[in-house]
């Protein structure tokens, strides 16, 4: 039996997801909006694309959430975007009252699934959806770190000129101006990377690794990232789906570890087909330690503007 993976909001991001997982053919995929047959059109789109590409997933596109029923994965995109004038308060608030509905609607119909979440501010929406759905915490989780560490791969990978498979990465913490890349941890094929990059210049690659998704939105005019965010989550899906046991910096639920306790926050875990199997606690310097606590603290902030 084919597994089965949900996106709500067919948006860029939530249609490009849809379109990676059909690709995949190992899920069916049903695409949610609330936009009237927008989802079906772009469900409809990728279904035609099967056979050109070889792939017999069956795609659809709903309004509702009926048609969702029984899916393994749930990730929800839906949200909107901080618009000119808007406040950050403004914004979580708006985007608390869209992700609590889908969480309700999709936990009811599909009570055994894992939820990845993408709707920024992305730790504070998860801690949302976590409370909401009721679901235990190793089955509710975040994509933002797997986005960050692939854009701080990025840039490492064109800064000494050498394949990105060779560039080993992670960034801790909220998905934000707070992030952590981990440069102590970092390495290109083995090699430290404070061995060939100097401080000052990887200190420059750290900081439009925090922009990344800034500059993208400044470049589009219009809009924002949805190639790689989509293919973070793809990555996530393909570790659960597959039970291949990848470790990743994922917004995970936190009781104690790296002296957090009550908050999703950025951290390398363990997927696999129950969801969150393993927390992996880095050996952190104290700076890196200290950073890692204000991040959590920044998302601490977020959820107390929501009463959580």
């Amino acid at each position: 039996m084919r597994s089965k993976v949900t996106v709500v909001g067919a948006g860029n991001v939530g249609a490009t997801v849809g379109q990676r997982v059909a690709e995949r053919d190992y899920a069916d995929v049903t695409l949610v909006d609330v936009i009237p047959d927008m989802p079906q059109g772009k469900a409809l789109d990728i279904l035609e694309a099967g056979p050109v590409l070889g792939y017999d997933s069956l795609v659809i596109g709903s309004n509702g959430y009926d048609e969702t029923e029984g899916s393994d994965i749930v990730v929800i995109t839906s949200g909107i975007a901080r618009k000119p004038g808007m406040s950050r308060d403004d914004l979580i608030r708006t985007n608390q009252g869209i992700v609590t509905q889908v969480t309700q609607e999709v936990a009811r119909r599909s009570p055994n699934a894992i939820i990845i979440c993408v709707t920024n501010p992305l730790d504070a929406m998860v801690q949302l959806a976590h409370k909401v759905s009721g679901f235990p915490k190793q089955r509710v989780l975040g994509m933002a770190g797997v986005l960050d560490t692939a854009r701080f791969r990025t840039f490492i990978a064109q800064e000494l000129g050498v394949s990105v498979r060779d560039v080993q990465a992670f960034v801790l913490g909220g998905h934000g101006d707070t992030m952590v890349p981990l440069t102590r941890a970092s390495s290109v094929a083995g090699v430290p990377l404070a061995d060939l990059i100097p401080a000052e210049r990887l200190a420059q690659i750290v900081q439009r690794t925090r922009d990344g998704g800034a500059e993208i939105v400044a470049l589009l005019k219009q809009g924002s990232a949805y190639y790689a965010p989509s293919a973070s989550v793809l990555q996530m899906i393909d570790s659960i789906l597959l039970d291949k046991k990848m470790i990743m910096p994922c917004s995970v639920y936190l009781e104690g570890e790296y002296g957090i306790n009550g908050l999703f926050v950025g951290v390398p875990a363990k997927l696999g087909a129950k969801g969150v199997e393993e927390i992996i606690q880095l050996d952190l310097s104290h700076e890196e330690q200290a950073a890692l606590q204000k991040s959590a603290d920044s998302v601490k902030e977020l959820v107390s503007v929501m009463g959580l």
